[in-house]
């Protein structure tokens, strides 16, 4: 696959197609707004989804934990679509989870979904984490902040190829700071033109869409 080298404060950072962030020098590996049990949050207000989007998120995270052989995965928060969602995992889906926070040194960050993930879960449950120049959180500070990396706004962008119009899901980043796209099977996407997402950052604004096998740097 083709990943895309970036500098965040100083750090080098892979993005992933898959969405997913990878800190070569520190083994990590992080994710954003999984949001496991949307389908079946949406079931209970009667709008019928396939109820499969966390055993289809866990494969994608198991695989990429495998892929860069990681030692450590940070969750940026929202990793539960709601306070019960835990509950709603199935037998496999809790002993996946389980598993693989056994295998590496687990960080979840709390979100405003999931301010309380749940006490069985493996690892450490953090309201945010800095390691070296980078500071782990859910939901972007309004302020200048450099070295954040956030998810909370699902970023997405808008493209037009050979007179189709494409939404992808992307990182975007100024160098300074980095918001993460969602990794949620169903999660939904803002634009990145949409004042939330641009008020963040400085001139130097791109956005890296994912493609299937590679990421895309254009001008946000």
């Amino acid at each position: 696959m083709n990943e895309v080298l970036i500098e965040v404060n100083g750090e080098t950072l892979l993005l992933d197609p898959a969405g997913a962030l990878w800190w070569p020098a520190e083994q990590t590996l992080v994710f954003a707004d999984l949001h496991f049990e949307k389908g079946s949050a949406y079931a209970r207000s009667g709008q019928m989804l396939p109820p499969y989007d966390t055993r289809a998120t866990l494969a994608r995270m198991e695989a990429l934990i495998t892929r860069h052989a990681a030692a450590r995965v940070i969750a940026l928060g929202d990793s539960f679509h709601d306070r019960d969602a835990g509950n709603r995992l199935d037998t496999y889906e809790r002993e996946t989870l389980i598993r693989l926070g056994r295998g590496v040194e687990w960080i979840w960050i709390a979100g405003n979904h999931d301010p309380s993930p749940p006490s069985w879960l493996e690892g450490k449950i953090l309201e945010e984490m800095t390691i070296g120049g980078l500071i782990f959180r859910h939901e972007p500070l309004l302020l200048p902040a450099p070295g954040e990396i956030a998810g909370h706004l699902h970023p997405c962008k808008n493209i037009t190829r050979r007179g189709r119009s494409l939404r992808r899901r992307c990182f975007v980043s100024d160098n300074k700071r980095l918001v993460m796209p969602a990794f949620g099977a169903y999660a939904g996407g803002l634009d990145v033109r949409s004042r939330a997402v641009r008020t963040l950052f400085g001139e130097n604004l791109l956005a890296y869409l994912l493609g299937v096998r590679r990421v895309y740097a254009v001008a946000a």
